[in-house]
């Protein structure tokens, strides 16, 4: 069962997704040396930024970041999740060594060549991991209008792929159609998944994630074997749930 933690408001929700962070990160250097830590795009990047960018308590330097998805745009177009992420936390924070930033290749991306940038990231991901599945420590995601997350959306044959670890997509029902999206046999492999989202217009889909798992939306899918799922969301967006379905927050 995913653990809620509702926040009063979108700075209290960003200084506890700071301090979780902190602490996920404090844990996984201590244990194997570095965070691998994948971001999809949307206002996660923003309400991530708001607190962490500032944080003198995460050694940013043994940071590896990746994507969750990324659409297949050129690095400076407004659609890049790379983009985003970069404006908001990246060019704040130089202590990430420039080669622990694993974007998707920028030729492939511009050339809207979703296969071969599949293949490409999911090589990057074998290289940095060295290991059949990759386990990241910690990936944030957001949680589309539809109950979509990463590029995986609902009643796409995407959901069901189990071979591919990154795969493309090429009619994605979101412009731009041509992505590159981790599977679910990655995300599911995850040590922590957070999913953030704030808002009173993501108050009926939370609703239906949190507490009518019979839907089975793409988000409800994300069901680690051995991890945890949280749900990081301000009081407008946990409008609809009973109160026994959130969490007091506490690290």
């Amino acid at each position: 069962m995913p653990i809620v933690y509702s926040f009063a408001n979108g700075d209290a929700l960003s200084s506890g997704l700071d301090g979780f962070v902190e602490k996920v990160s404090g844990e996984a250097i201590a244990k194997h040396g570095h965070l691998s830590i994948a971001i999809s795009g949307g206002s996660l990047p923003k309400i991530l930024s708001k607190q962490l960018a500032h944080n003198a308590n995460v050694d940013f330097s043994k940071w590896h970041i990746f994507w969750a998805d990324e659409r297949c745009v050129a690095h400076d177009h407004a659609d890049s999740n790379y983009l985003e992420v970069k404006k908001s936390l990246l060019d704040h924070i130089p202590q990430i060594p420039q080669e622990n930033i694993h974007a998707i290749d920028n030729t492939y991306a511009t050339a809207k060549d979703a296969e071969k940038a599949a293949v490409d990231y999911e090589q990057q991901l074998l290289n940095f991991f060295k290991t059949e599945t990759p386990r990241f420590d910690l990936i944030l995601l957001g949680m589309g209008p539809d109950g979509h997350c990463c590029s995986l959306f609902p009643g796409h044959p995407l959901l069901d792929e189990k071979k591919r670890l990154v795969a493309p997509i090429f009619d994605s029902p979101k412009p731009p159609p041509e992505r590159i999206t981790l599977t679910y046999p990655v995300v599911n492999a995850a040590q922590c998944i957070v999913f953030v989202t704030a808002g009173d217009g993501k108050k009926d889909m939370v609703q239906q994630i949190i507490e009518q798992p019979e839907l089975n939306l793409p988000c409800q899918r994300v069901n680690p074997t051995d991890g945890q799922v949280y749900w990081f969301i301000d009081d407008a967006a946990a409008a609809k749930l009973r109160k026994e379905s959130c969490s007091d927050y506490k690290l």
